[in-house]
């Protein structure tokens, strides 16, 4: 009960507003023991999805989940496993991970950067289709082999399995980004314990290895790629090598050796967004605490790299 209790509030967390949570608050123990109840007796099931489809910053599709009970059935299960298998990845596995994260991905790149030294190559690579590619049949092996409580394992196999068609891992659920973790995870061992790689650093499908010599990162470059082939059925997007100094475009950022820039379709999308504010006030189809959030959110952005210049021309600075 206090895991799903717990389970409750995170699922909540920024959206008590929403009529959905408004009605479950208005029965909260009696929910909270139904949820619990469909557990036990195996009654659960993952409900249909809602899909919408999404154009910033790429095309992609979304799937969303009932609040009650699937959100909530999925932040109770990560509660269980995200201290067990955060356990399992390695160091440089940046996405969805307490103390990780975009920033800290940054900071690790440029510590990479500087560490592979003058003259060095970056092979970086990144996966098509990541989430629609992942097989259901492989995860849940993957699945297997960490996790042995029957229980646990019914539960996952419902939430994998959900959609139809052997693969897809939707975008939305809050399990997702630890499925995609757990399956890359993969491949990060693979290249730590069995090739020895030191610069190779992760954020869920995108990934770099920095080396001296080019002609090391053009072998890896066919080792790993058969690897996501063959163990992963997986296919590449990207697959280049390239002077460490010419830039590295990762996180959002361009990572050079003694600087860091905003990526150039990252602050084309900022200059739109920030022309775009003064208009939706003024109209009010936003609230000025929603205007200076949205300021906040941008500053606090630019604040992780060299951006002095453009800041001056949105506006957020003074000469």
């Amino acid at each position: 009960m206090d895991n799903i209790y717990l389970a409750y509030q995170r699922a909540r967390k920024g959206k008590s507003w929403q009529n959905t949570i408004s009605r479950f608050d208005d029965d909260l123990d009696e929910n909270i023991f139904n949820i619990r109840d469909s557990l036990i007796s195996k009654d659960f099931t993952t409900s249909p999805y809602i899909e919408k489809t999404i154009y910033e910053p790429k095309q992609r599709i979304i799937y969303k989940l009932p609040f009650n009970p699937d959100r909530v059935v999925q932040h109770a299960l990560m509660n269980v496993l995200e201290p067990i298998w955060s356990g399992l990845f390695i160091h440089d596995s940046y996405a969805c991970r307490a103390g990780k994260g975009i920033h800290a991905g940054s900071r690790r790149t440029m510590d990479f950067i500087r560490a592979a030294g003058p003259g060095a190559y970056c092979l970086k690579m990144d996966i098509k289709k990541f989430y629609p590619s992942i097989d259901y049949d492989i995860l849940f092996e993957i699945v297997r082999r960490k996790i042995k409580c029957q229980d646990t394992l019914w539960l996952l196999e419902n939430i994998i399995f959900s959609i139809p068609g052997g693969k897809n891992v939707p975008i939305g659920n809050y399990t997702s980004q630890w499925l995609g973790n757990l399956y890359m995870n993969e491949l990060d061992q693979f290249l730590k314990h069995e090739h020895k790689i030191k610069h190779y650093i992760r954020y869920c499908d995108d990934f770099l290895l920095l080396h001296q010599d080019k002609k090391f990162l053009g072998r890896m470059a066919e080792v790993i790629e058969s690897f996501l082939a063959e163990k992963l059925a997986l296919k590449l997007s990207k697959n280049d090598i390239f002077p460490v100094r010419q830039g590295i475009d990762f996180l959002g950022y361009r990572h050079f050796p003694d600087h860091i820039l905003v990526r150039k379709s990252t602050a084309k999308r900022i200059k739109r967004r920030m022309q775009e504010l003064p208009g939706e006030l003024a109209r009010g189809e936003i609230s000025p605490e929603q205007y200076r959030s949205s300021i906040a959110s941008t500053e606090g952005w630019l604040l992780w790299a060299n951006s002095h210049n453009f800041k001056l021309s949105l506006g957020l600075a003074h000469a």
